[in-house]
């Protein structure tokens, strides 16, 4: 049997790790004892050569190692890769108790459930898995096992997030793991309102899942209003609104894919008040906003501005862009919603260029609401980056 390959730590850069921190980057490493592949599994030590914790190794990835075990006694096997399965099942069946028949949640968050690299989300008998890990991504037969065995879904599909190859070295497409995925659509209810899902298409997995509890509470102020939801997708924000009074619903996207989803999903929730149509979203709102058209409710749900650090000047200025154009369009004491889902992009940030726009825009703003992601996306007190989702609540007046 071959020895597991040692990571020996450069001086002072043990401590995140014996906190629990999940990612070893490579300008932590002093050495490595051994000939380890990509994906093997090794075993991390201070420089001073106390155990920290079992981990997988990629020479490819900035991350040389993810942190998984910190027993010496308990290898990344099996039964460890069960036991974490079992616990995070746990969490959103009998805790959150969010599974069941037409629901939706996501049943496994990487760092945050301690598998680092591995997300699955359930929507209805079905589940969608993607990996950002090369060394999970080796193991996914093992994990199409063992979730067959503790969730029984009647189908297992892949599918990859971008950038990923380049970031691990692996090569993966998207399809069937295992079972069956139904033609067409399937159907789905959030908090009382039905949503046509494509699983093999779209963004994230399907849906914007981490928003459940936004779309929720964004739509206690919609009574009334005239609401506009853009960057909409397949209508989320806006039909909750509508579900809760809203006196007109207009969604705009780019995605005429997306869009055709948010007209069938009105109608199957028998809407009579939402109009949809696909477009530049800036562009749009630029001519509304010489055109004079007001709203009395905005939501801004843009995609990821930034996907790294060095991202994040120019991922600010167009927040920045964004929220003139959306104080433009609002009626005095009208709701703005914001929302970020750049991790690398902090809650004081994002409210920074929120003051500054509405100091240009002399309109005194009230912040009525923070929220984040919902508790089937936890974060994890050891590995901040794992929050990520801001939403924010606004008066303008």
């Amino acid at each position: 049997m071959a020895t597991t390959a040692q990571v020996l730590l450069l001086p002072r850069r043990a401590k995140p790790f014996y906190a629990r921190h999940p990612w070893v980057f490579a300008g932590a490493i002093a050495s490595l004892d051994g000939d380890p592949a990509d994906g093997d599994a090794v075993e991390v030590f201070s420089h001073g050569g106390a155990f920290i914790a079992h981990g997988l190794y990629n020479g490819r990835s900035r991350i040389r190692v993810r942190l998984y075990s910190w027993l010496h006694d308990q290898p990344i096997d099996d039964n460890f890769l069960k036991s974490r399965l079992d616990q995070a099942l746990a969490l959103r069946r009998d805790v959150l108790r969010l599974t069941g028949p037409q629901q939706a949640c996501r049943l496994v968050f990487s760092e945050s459930d301690g598998l680092s690299g591995l997300t699955v989300d359930a929507y209805d008998r079905w589940l969608i898995l993607q990996f950002t890990s090369l060394a999970l991504a080796q193991r996914r037969d093992r994990f199409v096992d063992l979730l067959r065995s503790l969730v029984q879904p009647e189908g297992i599909y892949l599918r990859t997030e971008r950038g990923i190859g380049e970031q691990e070295g692996v090569e993966l497409q998207d399809g069937l793991l295992w079972g069956a995925l139904p033609e067409g659509p399937i159907t789905i209810v959030e908090h009382g309102v039905r949503f046509l899902v494509n699983l093999r298409e779209g963004q994230k997995t399907g849906y914007y899942l981490d928003q459940r509890d936004n779309h929720q509470a964004v739509a206690k102020y919609a009574p009334g209003r005239r609401v506009l939801d853009a960057f909409c997708y397949t209508g989320g924000f806006g039909l909750h609104c509508a579900r809760a009074g809203a006196a007109e619903v207009v969604g705009i996207d780019g995605s005429e894919p997306a869009l055709e989803l948010a007209r069938q999903n009105a109608a199957v929730n028998e809407f009579s008040q939402v109009s949809y149509e696909r477009t530049d979203v800036f562009r749009w709102l630029e001519e509304a906003a010489k055109a004079k058209r007001k709203f009395d409710l905005i939501v801004l749900d843009p995609p990821k501005f930034a996907r790294s650090s060095r991202a994040i000047d120019t991922a600010l200025s167009g927040y920045r862009r964004l929220f003139a154009l959306g104080m433009l369009l609002l009626e005095p004491g009208g709701i703005l919603v914001i929302c970020c889902c750049s991790g690398v992009i902090t809650p004081a940030q994002l409210e920074e260029v929120l003051a500054q726009v509405a100091t240009e825009a002399k309109r005194p703003v009230q912040l009525l609401e923070r929220h984040g992601q919902p508790p089937d996306h936890p974060v994890s007190v050891a590995c901040p980056e794992t929050s990520y989702l801001k939403c924010l609540i606004a008066r303008v007046l």
